[in-house]
């Protein structure tokens, strides 16, 4: 996986969004948790941000690509059990909305990431794929 550090901020920023919502169910928290577990998220972890869980705040991505990298991440922790749940579909559509994107967009990366890993194509290939894929969004 890319670089872990990265993939935790995205990570904390998506936490933050949730915790900006009024309504969190049960099954968005088992998804959070479930991913925070994947990651290898710890008290160390935690402590880097510098506040409690509860206040973190939503970073604004710096620009478009760093804003599709983010829910790239999430689409790919989703991934990692092979294992695609409804409401992991969900949380990451949520995310994507936050940041700007279509409901579509989630469904595109998962794509991606499925085929390039049965069709055994290098990672370049699929960061092309993902610069066409935030093109067609934003068009």
């Amino acid at each position: 996986m890319e670089n872990l550090q990265l993939i935790k901020k995205s990570y904390f920023n998506l936490l933050a969004i949730f915790f900006e919502r009024e309504n969190i169910t049960g099954h968005h928290v088992r998804c959070l948790f479930k991913w925070g577990s994947h990651l290898g998220i710890n008290s160390h972890d935690i402590e880097n941000i510098g506040k409690n869980l509860t206040q973190q705040k939503f970073e604004e991505p710096a620009d478009e690509i760093e804003k599709l990298e983010w829910v790239y991440h999430l689409v790919q922790m989703i991934y990692l059990d092979h294992v695609v749940e409804d409401e992991e579909l969900e949380v990451a559509t949520i995310f994507a909305e936050r940041l700007g994107f279509q409901k579509s967009l989630v469904a595109d990366l998962f794509k991606s990431i499925a085929t390039a890993e049965f069709d055994k194509r290098p990672a370049a290939d699929v960061r092309k794929e993902l610069m066409d894929l935030l093109k067609v969004q934003k068009s």
